[in-house]
């Protein structure tokens, strides 16, 4: 499970690493369920597909949610149970899939007894992109919206994932994807779309990276920022 991420907002940093184009540069933010973020999708620009960046709410609004605050319970979807719950049902059966751009994911950990918020990242912060679904919905002003939500597979017998999350919980992680498989992943027919329903077996970094005591959870006492770019304009 994910609830707190930091998304990969810098266009340089959505170019090099996903093959993205967007207009503008955002500083990394702690994003929460109905925090906006970057994904990316598939769009029709008359020649083709190509992929796009827009912005959306961190929680999937289906078509019958009256507020934005039914995002709240929606940021995660289940790979065994998206197909056919109300809420995810028709993203996925119509092949509305996105990958969800991260520096950094945030995880609880209650090794010792109370709950520690720990960053998971990739070596040389390394962005990763998260397998996602997407849509549309109509905000009550009369505005068309878009919503996401992060796929997730059991990772029980996961060597880091199990660390995380109360002891009695099951475990749970992000499905992460190969680089090489965004585009797959993006095109495939819905039926195949469930072999990438799979834990990550490449290395990950995680570090303790606490809110402050009675905080609200916008603020944080250590948060992951990927690497400033350097003064050549060049990525590293």
């Amino acid at each position: 499970m994910c609830s707190n991420y930091v998304p990969v907002s810098r266009r340089d940093r959505l170019l090099t690493f996903f093959g993205a184009v967007r207009d503008r540069d955002d500083a990394p933010v702690d994003t929460w369920p109905l925090g906006l973020a970057p994904f990316i999708r598939l769009a029709e620009d008359g020649s083709g597909f190509e992929r796009v960046v827009d912005d959306g709410i961190f929680g999937l609004l289906p078509h019958f949610a009256t507020e934005i605050g039914f995002g709240r319970r929606t940021y995660n979807a289940r790979s065994e149970t998206v197909h056919e719950l109300p809420s995810f049902r028709e993203a996925w059966t119509r092949g509305w899939r996105c990958v969800i751009p991260c520096e950094a994911i945030y995880e609880p950990n209650w090794e010792t007894g109370e709950c520690v918020r720990w960053a998971i990242y990739q070596e040389g912060f390394v962005p990763f992109g998260v397998a996602g679904i997407y849509r549309k919905w109509r905000h009550p002003d009369g505005r068309d919206v878009f919503s996401f939500a992060m796929l997730t597979v059991n990772a029980d017998e996961h060597p880091l994932m199990k660390r995380f999350h109360r002891p009695e919980d099951e475990k749970r992680m992000v499905v992460i994807l190969d680089p090489e498989d965004y585009g797959s992943w993006l095109t495939c027919r819905v039926r195949d779309a469930s072999a990438y329903f799979r834990p990550w077996t490449k290395p990950l970094i995680a570090e303790a990276s606490p809110l402050p005591p009675r905080a609200p959870k916008a603020g944080s006492v250590r948060t992951v920022r990927p690497p400033k770019p350097p003064e050549t304009g060049s990525l590293f």
